[in-house]
């Protein structure tokens, strides 16, 4: 075959490219030369931060061909593997583009096929236990190791379960960084030990799909960006006064209660929104609150308002009322496997049931005052709940006003202020922390320091009682959030409650200037890397772009 005389000088110089930059691959220890490099005198860039980790001072090259070995009992996992290729694609998302690259890569190995290119070559994960049920508490401890150049070219990940392996796989993927002065992915700081574990079971975020509706595709976005701040739970509040836009089999005009017929969600949607979460360690928890915030339900079914022209709360003195609420119950029950549900209970304005005349004569007859309908009205949901097997959560004003009256296994979903949590573990009930005041993301001037110095322990002295809390979520209420601003509005703060949540309280409670804003603010880059448009981390306001020129990495 003749070769033109450019081929010629293309091979020539895939050739030397390929010699040059199996040249510069046996240098080790080269530090990053930008604001935020690897070296020994910058912080640990990893967010959030492991319970505990050594690190050294040498850097490593990762091939980009990088292979997955297997062991232990959950080895196999569908999970496993399908973290494994998303984050590989994260990881090298520089390199090894296109043929050209590809046939340089091939190229080099060839000619350097008796020196290895790369100090770390495989990516080895024990995963002890086969059970994939992701549930409440699910153990997503790991341990991850990075070794010395020269030792092994093997980082090894070791779990009890698949989700803590995709918590250590978040955590490899922060280790790596592309170099672009060498085009190779590298890990600073090497050696690594880390062992890590969460500090609370329950890392939440609410995202509001009522007050605007919010496509799946734009959900799937929202639950990716929650795995690379290890938050692992989902609080879907898809229904409220405003719109139903959720499929009900059993009651099929419920979501005649959608602004349009195109801003819905099929059980379908719900089922594909679930299982993406899953594959992410994330559970949904779905709400569906009542007997406030439920005024959609009457657009097709009015039988459900006390009156027409008095719609909410939900009619309590009817069956029809209850026999709804256990049809949808009944049907998302098999969605949702995840076993806390949310039953609100917040904001409950009895007026309507005091001046509707039926509702009226129906409290008299059962000696009732609408504070007593309001606490039958929950503890009957409650009921409803417990009886398809879920924990009912409620939000705190159940337990302000009547808290010996609560299902035991209830959970009470502290927001409106501090000092809740407290009374809610004196009275042997679980919690969870949202208070307002710094974890409602729709608090546009609650900057993040104070986002990330809130303490879901405040004023809780005995670890009995402290067991109790189970964690909490930074909530996304969206009556000035859709498509347009909702990550920019989660992002970054919500990485602050992330980390307050996942890291130990001594390890990120010191100068939080000096421990976290650099780290936070690295953090946001890496989002805007991956896709994620999270807005600067000091910007006074939540969620305004930059006011001028500049780095990311000095925001």
């Amino acid at each position: 075959m003749l070769v033109s005389s450019s081929s010629h000088l293309l091979i020539l110089f895939l050739v030397s490219f390929a010699v040059s930059v199996s040249s510069v691959s046996v240098r080790r220890g080269t530090p990053l030369d930008i604001t935020f490099d690897q070296s020994d005198e910058t912080p640990t860039y990893l967010w959030p931060l492991p319970a505990e980790y050594t690190s050294g001072n040498e850097a490593l090259d990762v091939d980009p061909a990088l292979k997955l070995t297997v062991a232990g009992n959950g080895g196999g996992s569908a999970v496993l593997r399908a973290g494994f290729d998303r984050y590989r694609g994260i990881v090298f998302k520089h390199t090894g583009l296109g043929l050209g690259f590809s046939f340089m890569r091939k190229l080099r190995e060839r000619l350097v096929s008796s020196v290895s290119a790369y100090d770390v070559d495989t990516l080895n994960i024990t995963v002890h236990s086969d059970n994939e049920e992701l549930q409440f508490g699910v153990d997503e401890s790991y341990t991850l190791l990075v070794p010395k150049a020269k030792d092994s070219s093997r980082v090894t990940i070791e779990a009890n379960t698949v989700y803590g392996a995709l918590r250590g796989l978040e955590t490899f993927s922060q280790l790596c960084s592309f170099d672009y002065t060498t085009k190779k992915v590298k890990i600073y700081k090497a050696p690594w030990s880390i062992q890590d574990k969460p500090r609370f079971a329950y890392r939440g975020l609410l995202l509001d799909t009522s007050r605007h509706y919010l496509p799946i595709t734009v959900i799937k976005q929202i639950i990716e960006s929650m795995s690379y701040a290890k938050l692992n739970v989902l609080h879907w509040h898809i229904i409220d006064e405003e719109s139903f836009p959720l499929e009900v089999p059993t009651y099929p005009d419920l979501w005649k209660g959608s602004y349009t017929q195109w801003e819905r969600y099929t059980v379908e949607d719900a089922y594909e929104i679930v299982n993406f979460a899953k594959m992410r360690g994330i559970n949904v928890m779905a709400e569906v609150d009542v007997p406030g915030h439920a005024e959609s339900w009457g657009a097709g079914y009015p039988d459900l308002w006390p009156s027409p022209s008095c719609r909410e709360p939900l009619d309590v003195s009817k069956n029809f009322t209850f026999d709804v609420i256990s049809g949808i119950l009944t049907d998302i029950r098999t969605i949702f496997p995840f076993e806390l549900f949310h039953l609100g209970g917040d904001e409950v304005n009895t007026d309507c049931w005091r001046s509707t005349p039926h509702i009226k004569e129906w409290l008299q007859n059962h000696n009732m005052t609408a504070r007593d309908a309001y606490q039958y009205f929950v503890l009957k949901a409650q009921e409803i709940a417990v009886s398809k097997n879920w924990s009912p959560v409620n939000w705190e004003e159940t337990f302000n006003t009547f808290p010996s009256k609560l299902h035991p296994k209830t959970i009470v979903h502290n927001w409106l202020g501090p000092g809740v949590c407290p009374k809610v573990v004196a009275k042997g009930f679980r919690c969870i922390y949202s208070n307002q005041g710094v974890w409602y993301l729709d608090h546009l001037d609650v900057p993040w320091d104070e986002v990330y110095t809130a303490e879901p322990l405040e004023g809780i002295q005995k670890a009995s009682e402290q067991e109790l809390v189970i964690g909490g979520e930074v909530c996304m209420w969206a009556e000035t959030v859709d498509t347009s601003d909702v990550q920019q509005t989660i992002w970054p703060r919500a990485a602050a409650a992330a980390e307050r949540l996942w890291s130990q309280r001594d390890s990120s409670s010191k100068n939080v200037t000096v421990t976290a804003l650099p780290r936070l603010q690295n953090f946001r880059c890496l989002l805007n890397k991956r896709g994620v448009p999270a807005a600067p981390v000091k910007n006074f306001y939540a969620r305004r772009a930059p006011v001028g020129p500049g780095s990311c990495y000095e925001q």
